[in-house]
């Protein structure tokens, strides 16, 4: 019954990843294909990066079909007759997918942890260069933007923590009142005290329209190193130990950290997902295939696992707007649909 489970389930899902891959190339292989240079191999590498961020939203709903699949004909052949005949229980019917889709959700979590985080990472500097050359982070942040009063400051890359936070190809306006005064730049920065430390840098007067070298200056009294290296979190593109990491951090800063703590715990709540499928679709396992309701007792169990994913996606985002608490938002849906599954297996099989 596991291995039926688990074939029906990733069958599922290699169809889905190869429809929605192809709709989404479709809509992207454009953009890619117009940056000077970019290919084939381009193309390849994009779906390279984009194909496990598919495999992680999509695999909860290949269990859940799958195990309606699965149940399905079981049900047509009077497996789930027979068993139940012999004397076990409609928990014990259970017993084997919800032992493989455990080990499904541990699987779920580590590929995640593992590999999509950093293809997201990935994709996202790819995306923000327009399919360019992918600047090496290292896994830093890049593409940011710092306000010091009237200033503005850019970094090409950020890397590091604290004391530690290494800054490269930035950007100084120094402005007054909103019109720009003078441009610096410089080669690379690093936090001291009283401001950041500019290295090779060069100035560029535009009242007088010259340019001058001044190597090492002090800039950006006030700035914190945090402001550039956690100004732009993606929960999606950092594992679970990053995250938890980075919220810390933001912690210690005193900025707004709910919205992550409810992604952090999403990380975990996500993947167990899939033992909630088998709950909620075994409606369709149970009642006699002859009565001819079998088809309605697919698209009841179909409809709790979509209502799932509805709630799920509802609650992620009221924790993102700060509405729910982390905990409920991560972990409501999952403890509402448990109990709302079992009360139906119980009410009418048990």
């Amino acid at each position: 019954m596991a291995k039926l489970f688990l074939t029906r389930s990733f069958a599922v899902l290699a169809l889905l990843v190869l429809v929605l891959q192809a709709l989404d190339l479709l809509g992207e292989s454009d953009k890619i294909l117009a940056h000077p240079g970019n290919g084939q191999a381009q193309i390849l590498q994009y779906i390279s990066l984009r194909a496990p961020g598919i495999i992680q939203r999509f695999l909860p709903f290949s269990v859940l079909l799958g195990t309606l699949i699965a149940f399905m004909q079981l049900n047509q052949n009077s497996e789930v007759i027979a068993m139940k005949a012999a004397g076990l229980s409609a928990h014990q019917v259970l017993a084997p997918f919800m032992v493989a889709s455990l080990f499904v959700a541990v699987v779920a979590f580590v590929f995640n942890e593992r590999i999509v985080s950093r293809a997201s990472a990935t994709l996202s500097k790819w995306e923000a260069v327009e399919f360019g050359p992918i600047p090496d982070a290292r896994g830093g942040v890049t593409n940011v933007w710092v306000r010091d009063g009237d200033d503005l400051i850019h970094a090409d890359i950020a890397n590091g923590r604290g004391a530690g936070t290494r800054l490269t190809n930035v950007s100084v306006y120094d402005r007054s009142g909103g019109v720009l005064k003078s441009l610096v730049e410089a080669d690379s920065a690093k936090p001291m005290a009283g401001g950041w430390e500019l290295d090779n840098t060069r100035v560029f007067d535009v009242a007088a329209g010259t340019r001058k070298a001044l190597g090492t200056v002090r800039v950006a009294q006030g700035v914190r190193p945090d402001q550039f290296t956690l100004s732009s979190v993606d929960p999606l593109g950092l594992s679970y130990t990053e995250l938890g990491t980075a919220i810390d951090d933001l912690d210690i800063a005193g900025r707004p950290t709910a919205s992550l703590k409810a992604n952090l715990l999403h990380k975990i709540s996500g993947p167990l997902s899939t033992v909630l499928m088998p709950l909620l679709a075994a409606v369709a396992a149970f009642g006699l295939a002859r009565s001819g309701k079998l088809f309605v007792r697919a698209v009841i169990g179909m409809a709790l696992g979509f209502a799932y994913f509805v709630a799920d996606n509802f609650g992620l985002a009221m924790g993102n707007l700060g509405a729910y608490p982390p905990l409920l938002a991560a972990w409501g849906p999952f403890v509402l649909f448990l109990a709302l599954g079992e009360a139906v297996l119980i009410r009418t099989e048990e």
